[in-house]
């Protein structure tokens, strides 16, 4: 038995304490959220004081005393920063609390990132979270046992959303802001991918915004995207981008180049190579041979906080789908598997890569 210093079993016990209890962090960065703190930072300028605060985000007079705990909580979680600063002359303090790198990212604006925050902690999450165990225990996977999502709802995610409209504006508006965040990084740091490309289409691409990304950086792209009845209702075509209602399990439009981005990780291996045959088959059709472009998650960075997101990625892909976040050796199989005989990756999206695909 390795012996353990009083040191180490006090430090063990500390983070032991914080990972039970890691889901507060998250019910307190949702509720951040929801209050619209990092916005009434940002119109403070970038700092405020907490009688700043206070002025500025609607609480109940009662519950006044309680912002500061809140406040402290996430500035040590590293959502914001906190600073001790003089208060008067008389030595008294007082805390400046301030919007860094990661609440910026929950600043309305081109890289706001507070849907996907409201997302990933909504009820439905965190219930079929709850089940997680149970599925791990169960025999059978079926029609409402395949996932924890599933077996805590009754049905996959994407039924859930064509029947709860809340639930599917939600959805939709958290996928149109990571879509945004990643459409720009991609264009502006994989530009060469999409050097020579006529027509696109995103399979998947929900209400449209990586498709319109990529057609106002490339205006000679044509540019559509494909998606279910429920995902694209309401969307026009509206110049720049245009829709397809349907199955991408059962047809993808023809295109010099077919794009996944945030797919594949919800399917099983097996699925994902229908879907990878039938993108292969799409930009069989074309003049000269296209390529797939997959933006997704390839396990494996060097980097803690990186490999963290994409294991975390993973898990979560479990949960909601009984998907995976994959490694570039899985990758490489599903990718022979489908008919493809070479592939590019990437690494310069973060947690995501970007990965062209030749037949």
């Amino acid at each position: 038995m390795v012996a353990t210093s009083k040191a180490e079993l006090l430090q063990a016990d500390a983070e032991l304490f914080c990972h039970t209890f890691a889901y507060l962090k998250s019910m307190a960065l949702n509720s951040a959220v929801k209050l619209g703190i990092p916005h009434a930072l940002h119109r403070c300028g970038g700092a405020a004081s907490l009688p700043e605060l206070l002025s500025a985000v609607p609480l109940h007079p009662s519950k006044r005393p309680y912002l500061g705990r809140l406040m402290k909580m996430l500035a040590a979680a590293g959502i914001f920063t906190a600073e001790d600063v003089p208060a008067g002359g008389d030595g008294a303090r007082t805390t400046v609390f301030h919007l860094n790198a990661v609440s910026r990212l929950l600043v309305d604006g081109s890289s706001c990132m507070s849907p996907c925050v409201l997302l990933g902690t909504t009820d439905l999450f965190v219930s079929a979270s709850l089940r997680l165990h149970q599925w791990l225990l169960s025999e059978e996977e079926g029609a409402t046992t395949g996932s924890p999502f599933m077996m805590a709802h009754g049905g996959s995610l994407y039924g859930v959303g064509s029947r709860d409209p809340e639930f599917n504006a939600l959805f939709n508006g958290a996928m149109g802001a990571t879509s945004e965040f990643v459409a720009a990084l991609a264009v502006r740091e994989c530009s060469e991918v999409f050097a020579g490309i006529t027509s696109l289409v995103d399979v998947a691409g929900g209400n449209g915004t990586t498709a319109r990304t990529i057609a106002e950086a490339f205006p000679g792209v044509k540019c559509s995207v494909l998606d279910l009845p429920h995902v694209i209702q309401g969307i026009s075509p509206d110049g720049t981008v245009d829709v397809v209602s349907g199955d991408m399990m059962e047809f993808v439009p023809p295109a010099d180049a077919v794009l996944l981005k945030y797919v594949l990780h919800n399917w099983s291996d097996q699925d994902c190579v229908k879907i990878l045959t039938r993108c292969r088959q799409a930009i069989s059709h074309v003049a000269k041979a296209g390529k797939v472009i997959i933006i997704d998650t390839v396990v494996g960075s060097p980097t803690p906080q990186i490999l963290e997101g994409q294991l975390t990625m993973d898990l979560s892909m479990m949960m909601l789908f009984n998907g995976k976040a994959r490694d570039e050796q899985n990758w490489h199989k599903m990718f022979m598997e489908a008919g493809f005989s070479h592939y590019k990756i990437h690494n310069v999206l973060g947690m995501r890569s970007l990965i062209e695909v030749h037949p």
